[in-house]
C-alpha cells in the first residue's frame, strides 16, 4: 500500500467532535481587609509554647490613696514603716525570713541610704506575681518611689483581703488554716455505709 492510499484512508476516519472553551479564569479575590491588590495576608502561625502566655490579672481590693480604710495601719506605716513592712514581708517570703529581720534590714536600708523604697518594691512586685495583681498605677518602682507609705498601706490591706491575718505572721496563719481545716473535717459526719438487707 503506498503512501496516498494510506492518507486516503486516515482521512476518511470520523474526526472527533471539538473541544469546548475553556471556562473564564475568575477574577482575583482579596481579604476585605487589605484595600492593596497586591498586599498578602498575614500568615496566622502559631503560638511559640516556649514564650510566656499572656495571664489575666486582678484589681487590687482597695486603691492606692485608700490609705483612711485602715486608720491604724496608716498612722503606723507614717511613722514607723519598717513595722509594716516587716509584717508584709514575712508574709510575702512565706515565712522563710521573720517579720524582725526584714523590718531591721528595710530600717539599716532607710538609715544608711535613704533609698528603701528600692528595696521594698521588690516585694510589691513579688506579691502581684503570687496573687496576680495588676501593676497599677504604674510600675512598681514608681509607687514605691514616689507614694511609699501608701505602696505599704495598699499591701497590707491586700494581704488581710486575701485572708491573712497579719498580727499572726505566716506561721501562725498556716496554724490557724489547719485548725480550721480539722474543725472542718470533725464538724463532717463519715459517709453512712448500708448494709445488705436480707
Amino acid at each position: 500500500m503506498d503512501d496516498q492510499q494510506k492518507l486516503a484512508n486516515f482521512s476518511s476516519l470520523p474526526s472527533a467532535p471539538p473541544l469546548p472553551p475553556p471556562p473564564p479564569s475568575p477574577p482575583p479575590s482579596f481579604s476585605a481587609n487589605f484595600s492593596h491588590p497586591h498586599m498578602a495576608a498575614p500568615v496566622d502561625y502559631p503560638r511559640n509554647p516556649c514564650e510566656p502566655q499572656p495571664h489575666s490579672t486582678v484589681a487590687w481590693s482597695s486603691g492606692l490613696c485608700d490609705c483612711c480604710n485602715d486608720i491604724s495601719i496608716c498612722c503606723l506605716t507614717c511613722w514607723c514603716p519598717c513595722i509594716t513592712f516587716g509584717h508584709i514581708a514575712e508574709i510575702v517570703d512565706r515565712g522563710s525570713i521573720s517579720c524582725g529581720v526584714s523590718g531591721a534590714i528595710y530600717l539599716s536600708i532607710l538609715c544608711l541610704t535613704g533609698c528603701s523604697c528600692l528595696y521594698s518594691c521588690l516585694y510589691r512586685s513579688k506579691m502581684r506575681g503570687q496573687f496576680s495583681l495588676e501593676e497599677s498605677p504604674c510600675c512598681d518602682c514608681c509607687v514605691h518611689c514616689l507614694c511609699e507609705q501608701c505602696a505599704l498601706c495598699q499591701q497590707y490591706r491586700e494581704l488581710q483581703h486575701q485572708g491573712f491575718d497579719m498580727s499572726f505572721g505566716w506561721h501562725g496563719n498556716v496554724e490557724r488554716q489547719r485548725r480550721i481545716a480539722a474543725r472542718a473535717a470533725a464538724a463532717t459526719p463519715p459517709p453512712s455505709v448500708q448494709g445488705m438487707i436480707r
